[in-house]
């Protein structure tokens, strides 16, 4: 098998070896096997957030295809919502506003699996997973054990999590969600997301409207996976936001967006920074562009290699280096292969 085949991206040269665990047990043998023989292990699952290299991956793939859906919940409570890693994503968004369970409604239309949301902690339009996550269950390689950590323990911060830091410690093997009970969602935190609602920003709307808004902004920036439209060869946005000491972002042009932290750091856009820098939509002439909808994702046009790509990246971030100070950081994991 090709990692291409199972990329959002549709890139990657072949696997060595591929393991499908359709159990969280299956998962953990599959896992344990491979380190016990020292046999590097790639997980994929949605496969939305990773880049392979041409040359493959020389080890173990495990294709994440667990499944399953545990429910408690009441009035007073609300609901606790446990789902094996490799749910769909978007099918369990999806579900949580037809239950009337609240906080993930804004999180519409993002690729890629459960189990892979904690470990960005995937967030989108003023919404993260780490609001509503309360524990993860893992297959801890390094003690060769199964823990749950709370998500006190998950060191969430922006696009980012323990699982991300450890990247070869931790399998994610279900989360845990803790949900309020209403058709209206949360708070709207994102502007532009109010305005199209046509509320203020920190009012509520129904879950239902909100997710279908969400669905909709998303498709007009190629952000909602078809296969017809090369647009979403992607991984969504490929550089974070980056995070600025005050310092660092009063040296931006006045224009730039700012928006300070709890910390008393500044995040900026990277989409403003690359279309600033001069790379606009769909810029590139070979087979691998910025997307026609929307400046932060890189686009395979149907015949791309990983090393177009890359070239591709590079190009943008050396632009927005030279042109504002401002190093952009990769967000897809990259395997076998580096910027």
């Amino acid at each position: 098998m090709r990692l291409s085949e199972v990329t959002t991206f549709r890139l990657g040269g072949p696997a060595g070896e591929v393991v499908a665990a359709t159990t969280a047990e299956e998962l953990v043998e599959a896992v344990r096997g491979a380190d016990e023989a020292d046999t590097p292990v790639l997980l994929v699952a949605g496969g939305s957030n990773l880049v392979v290299a041409d040359e493959g991956f020389d080890g173990r793939v495990v294709l994440v295809r667990t499944r399953g859906i545990e429910v408690d919940q009441d009035a007073c409570s609300g609901a606790t919502v446990t789902v094996a890693a490799g749910e769909n994503w978007d099918d369990f968004v999806a579900l949580a506003v037809e239950r009337e369970w609240i906080g993930v409604e804004a999180l519409s239309g993002i690729p890629g699996s459960v189990g892979a949301t904690p470990v960005q902690n995937v967030g989108a339009y003023g919404q993260e997973v780490a609001q509503t996550i309360v524990r993860v269950r893992v297959w801890d390689r390094q003690e060769a054990r199964v823990r749950t950590l709370a998500a006190v323990d998950c060191g969430f911060g922006y696009r980012t999590s323990r699982f991300k830091r450890e990247p070869d410690r931790y399998v994610v093997l279900e989360v845990t969600f803790q949900f309020r009970l209403g058709s209206l969602g949360a708070p709207v935190a994102y502007a532009e997301l109010a305005r199209t609602l046509g509320v203020e920003t920190g009012e509520r709307a129904p879950s239902a409207q909100v997710r279908e808004t969400v669905l909709g902004l998303r498709r007009g920036k190629g952000m909602v996976l078809d296969e017809a439209d090369h647009d979403t060869w992607s991984a969504g946005s490929f550089f974070t936001n980056p995070i600025l000491s005050a310092e660092e972002a009063a040296a931006l042009p006045e224009v730039a967006p700012r928006f300070p932290q709890g910390d008393g750091s500044v995040k900026t856009s990277a989409a403003w920074l690359i279309s600033q820098a001069g790379f606009e939509r769909g810029h590139g002439s070979g087979p691998a562009t910025l997307s026609t909808k929307h400046a932060l994702a890189l686009t395979n046009r149907g015949m791309a290699t990983t090393a177009d790509l890359l070239a591709l990246a590079r190009e943008v971030r050396d632009g927005v280096a030279d042109a504002y100070g401002v190093v952009l950081e990769p967000e897809p994991n990259l395997v076998g292969c580096a910027l």
